[in-house]
């Protein structure tokens, strides 16, 4: 009876162990995940920021192109609004669609090309969007690694029993793959 007790303590000790062992790399997963997302939206801060500067360099250039100024206004409103990650990457999204349109205009401006504040706003911004690149695959790999976890088993029993969910991977929107048609 004694030994019956302690090896039933020993089994209980140790699945309580291995409980304990996974839930707690499920949370160190997760927090990683947060983190790398606080990285994406650093990024996306740091690209917001030098927006405006540049359109305000651009618009002393060409007053006609008010729409793509507007879309990117809208688009930053968008992104300040969106409270869950992928209401963020969605509006992340519509930044860089306008954004894109402005550039696709300004290759076609010489004067723009020539100008030091505008070169020096590009520079920066390309940058920027090498940034955001490296971080959102950071945060793509991050969620695969949790995503996994929260997927094989016997992780996965603890993952339910903790409430553990699975995270979007952040995704291209549909036609990001397509140059943006500038029409003048």
């Amino acid at each position: 009876m004694k030994k019956t007790v302690i090896i039933i303590a020993g089994v209980v000790l140790v699945v309580a162990v291995y409980v304990m062992s996974v839930y707690n790399g499920l949370i160190t997963k997760r927090e990683a995940v947060d983190n790398q997302w606080a990285q994406v939206e650093t990024q996306y801060q740091r690209r917001l920021d030098l927006i405006p500067n540049l359109v305000e360099s651009v618009k002393g250039v060409m007053k006609q192109e008010q729409t793509i100024f507007t879309a990117l206004a809208d688009a930053r409103t968008r992104y300040a609004g969106a409270t869950t990650i992928n209401d963020k990457a969605a509006a992340a999204t519509g930044v860089e669609s306008a954004f894109g349109r402005l550039l696709a205009i300004m290759e076609n401006y010489p004067q723009l090309k020539s100008s030091e504040n505008v070169q020096t706003l590009m520079v920066q911004l390309e940058g920027t969007e090498n940034r955001v690149s490296v971080e959102r695959k950071r945060f793509n790999d991050n969620v695969r690694v949790l995503n996994v976890s929260i997927k094989t088993f016997p992780s996965s029993l603890v993952a339910g029993i903790f409430g553990f969910a699975q995270r979007n991977y952040f995704e291209a929107a549909a036609g990001a793959e397509n140059a943006p048609a500038v029409k003048f």
